[in-house]
């Protein structure tokens, strides 16, 4: 190993040390997001409410679905009867940020509350296909500020109003079925402006309860001195002794990773240190392969011989002695070259065939003359030719096709 690379890897040690360092005796910034998991302590989770609902349901059985209601009460029919025996009996509780009840699972639902049970939601947005079948409409243009309170309506519950800022939403219920539908709570401020964020609408046998404010049950308020009241009055309209069903399948509207690595990345020092590890590790990988790198043979390009080869069979021709046979392949060559550059027909090489190749190829008259000359002396003579006639005919040509 090289200085340099073990100076590398010395800096790099000493980086990670000294950040991870810092992450550990940083200060661990407030996490303010809005989970409603019932094993987050931090502001927005449901902790306390689920260590607190034994004793503020007293007397109710808590069962905590981790599937769907779909799921959950389609496996509580008897199809061993003809008639369907519902066995599940209770209260359907659902406390999320927003809407994750599916199609089906709505449909459940209704069927639930026929049968004299109670559905209690308390969200930010809700099925439409349940608003629409209650009659009800929602809106969210409520302008929120400091001064943003919640009650409920009955004069039993008191007149106190709970201030609760932190994760309160802007959803009211614009409108409703008053024939049926009860008001059971509002939001708004001290001047009078209010909305209605809780009501009761009964559906066959059994009751739906909607309620817009969520942030009321998570930790923050439950922990915030005299706040727990409201949240504890809200849910004294469950059905005293019922049992609980309490959905909290992926309530949060996150799935949790199954991946090995969820706590590392979950901790921001551990989350830094990893990062910056494979970081490091892509560049000692770099830096590595680059000077073990093998190195590249140079491979030499063939070489051309098609020159020598001219050459070597010129040369025989001409210690054969055969100037006539290598003339005659002077001239083919020569005029094949002038049909294919100069696109001129070469059966007739006349007067008019050297006025046409003067003209397109530019060279002097008298050079042409000469070369057509020589080609047709050789072609009209019976004698064997000598080297004189060889070079004397190369020459004429070589200065028209050069």
């Amino acid at each position: 190993m090289s200085r340099l690379l073990k100076i590398y890897i010395g800096i790099l040690v000493l980086l990670i040390a000294t950040i991870i360092t810092i992450n550990v005796n940083a200060p661990k910034p407030i996490n303010w997001t809005p989970t409603y998991d019932t094993k987050d302590k931090i502001p927005m989770g449901l902790y306390i409410f689920d260590q607190e609902m034994p004793n503020v349901l007293k007397g109710s059985k808590i069962n905590k679905m981790t599937v769907t209601p779909y799921e959950y009460f389609e496996s509580q029919f008897d199809y061993d009867t003809l008639v369907e025996n519902y066995k599940v009996k209770g209260t359907f509780l659902s406390v999320s940020e927003f809407n994750y009840i599916d199609k089906e699972s709505t449909k459940e639902l209704f069927y639930f509350a026929s049968r004299g049970n109670t559905i209690f939601l308390s969200m930010k947005t809700f099925p439409e296909d349940l608003l629409d079948s209650l009659k009800v409409d929602y809106r969210s243009d409520f302008v929120l500020s400091d001064s943003v309170y919640n009650w409920l309506a009955n004069p039993k519950s008191g007149k106190k109003k709970y201030s609760m800022i932190e994760g309160m939403g802007n959803n009211y219920f614009s409108k409703i079925d008053t024939l049926n539908t009860t008001v059971l709570g509002y939001q708004g401020t001290l001047k009078g402006d209010k909305q209605v964020n809780f009501i009761k609408v009964p559906y066959k046998s059994g009751y739906f309860y909607l309620h817009t404010q969520p942030n009321a049950f998570t930790n923050i308020h439950l922990l915030k001195a005299k706040q727990h009241e409201y949240a504890e009055q809200v849910l004294s309209y469950i059905p005293k002794k019922d049992a609980i069903f309490w959905f909290i399948k992926n309530q949060n509207g996150e799935l949790v990773s199954n991946s090995m690595m969820r706590f590392v990345l979950s901790q921001p020092p551990l989350k830094s240190a990893w990062y910056l590890f494979l970081c490091g590790a892509v560049i000692f990988m770099i830096f590595n392969a680059k000077r073990k790198q093998r190195i590249v043979p140079i491979i030499k390009p063939l070489n051309n011989t098609t020159i020598d080869f001219a050459k070597t069979i010129g040369n025989l021709y001409l210690q054969e002695g055969d100037h006539d046979n290598i003339i005659e392949k002077k001239i083919i060559y020569f005029l094949e070259k002038i049909r294919i550059d100069y696109l001129l027909e070469t059966n007739k090489l006349d007067d008019v065939f050297i006025k046409k190749l003067q003209q397109k190829s530019g060279k002097e008259m008298v050079d042409i003359e000469r070369a057509v000359y020589l080609i047709n002396q050789h072609r009209k003579g019976y004698h064997n030719s000598i080297e004189s006639d060889l070079l004397e005919i190369n020459t004429a040509i070589e200065k028209i096709i050069n």
